[in-house]
């Protein structure tokens, strides 16, 4: 395996392919920004959504959470595909479905949203699989990492604009479904664009078949410990953004901590903005350490002192914005297990080991962001204001998840570029 990374590193690029494939990444990229915007903007919404659709916050923020319901199964359907047919044949489809989901958002019935809301999941999930696979299969492994974390920075770009850009137009007065409409209208675009530029792929593979390629390559990464290990981890280390921040961080701000809506709306996007800074600053640290495991490590233990700061520290002690933003600059560290499942499986399988750390990253979500509403709603007693000992409560699990990560973080193999350039020369000097 060592020796086909390697002549897939070495393997020279004209400039002309190499400007195809960062047009190809790029396009992928911005169709990322969207479909995460799209993920976070229902948390700067959740009272005109409670009214619209008939139903209390609670019930709002499990239709939100069926976004993941979409994402996480369709990550395995993602990484298949990939290999199996390319970029080309499967983004712009993919994106034109996160599009019409987001239309049937926007009609104000809640069965027909919650409809809406799976299909955002389960077309947005090719934009992370699809842009990870361009840029892996396109540039030196030695950049893996770095690749990865810039790719999830356009992510959480859009994620953070999704609350301090689209909060201040909703609290300006625009219509929260008319920005759904305008959303809509954006992803059919996108699936247009992605159609026209993406480039064509030489068909590598035979499709007759694709079935048993498929099955042979979720047997070899599932059956992989290492992959298991890249799931967990990532999924604990998610959680404090997709469950606490992206869904109920504004309201926590207003109802535990007095705040008004607009600075609700800023504090909480600081987290998002966070990992613009941390995903590809804590990849470009891994790779030029040559290592995974420290900085997975170094960023989930920051990550959890943040988080028992955000729940349980005193007011004013920090600069506004601070400790949402060390937040997401450490929960950074949650894509690498990204780069390693890709270095700890077989090159040829590179989809399809995204879409299984991504399927089991955000089965998390799908399956806890009801747990935590539930016990919210439990702590509460079904009040429709909660208290900060509420939120504590119902959240004070988010850090036994990040220590589980931690330790879990110390069963991964090592895979970054300095652990392989010194298995290579104990394996040459077995050999001399």
């Amino acid at each position: 395996m060592a020796e086909v990374r390697a002549q897939l590193e070495s393997r020279p690029q004209t400039g002309k392919s190499l400007g195809i494939a960062v047009l190809a990444w790029v396009l992928t990229a911005i169709y990322y920004f969207y479909q995460y915007s799209l993920r976070s903007a229902p948390s700067v919404m959740m009272p005109q959504l409670s009214e619209a659709f008939g139903v209390s916050a609670l019930g709002v923020a499990s239709i939100v959470g069926l976004f993941y319901y979409g994402y996480s199964p369709f990550s395995l359907v993602a990484g298949a595909a990939m290999d199996q047919l390319g970029p080309r044949r499967v983004l712009p489809v993919a994106a034109a479905v996160v599009g019409l989901g987001a239309l049937l958002f926007a009609t104000g019935r809640s069965d027909v949203a919650s409809l809406g809301r799976v299909l955002q999941g389960a077309g947005g999930v090719f934009a992370l699989v699809g842009a990870i696979y361009i840029a892996t299969k396109n540039f030196p492994a030695s950049n893996a990492a770095t690749l990865v974390g810039a790719t999830q920075m356009f992510g959480m770009a859009g994620g953070s604009a999704g609350q301090f850009v689209v909060g201040p137009m909703i609290g300006g007065g625009l219509a929260w479904n008319r920005f759904w409409i305008g959303m809509g209208i954006a992803g059919l675009g996108i699936g247009l664009l992605l159609a026209v530029f993406l480039p064509k792929e030489k068909q590598e593979k035979r499709l007759d078949n694709w079935l048993s390629t498929t099955v042979a390559s979720f047997r070899v990464v599932f059956s992989n410990p290492q992959s298991i290990l890249c799931g967990l981890i990532a999924g604990l280390l998610f959680i404090p953004t997709t469950i606490f921040d992206m869904v109920w961080g504004v309201r926590y701000l207003q109802e535990a901590h007095g705040l008004d809506y607009a600075s609700a709306v800023m504090r909480s996007s600081a987290v998002p903005f966070g990992w613009i800074i941390g995903c590809p600053l804590l990849g470009f640290i891994s790779d030029r350490l040559g290592r995974r495991k420290p900085v997975i490590i170094g960023g989930a233990a920051a990550l959890m002192a943040c988080m028992a700061w955000i729940l349980f520290g005193r007011t004013g002690v920090f600069p506004p914005y601070v400790v949402g933003l060390m937040a997401g600059v450490a929960s950074g560290a949650a894509m690498l297990p990204y780069s390693v499942i890709k270095e700890a499986n077989p090159p040829q399988f590179g989809g399809t080991a995204t879409g299984v750390v991504n399927f089991l990253n955000f089965t998390f979500s799908a399956l806890l962001g009801p747990v935590f509403a539930w016990i919210l709603q439990h702590m509460s007693g079904g009040a429709g204001r909660m208290e900060k000992e509420h939120y504590q409560v119902a959240f004070a699990p988010l850090l036994l998840g990040v220590a589980v990560a931690i330790i879990l973080s110390f069963f991964l193999r090592e895979t970054g570029p300095a652990a392989r350039a010194s298995s290579s020369r104990v394996v040459q000097g077995m050999k001399a």
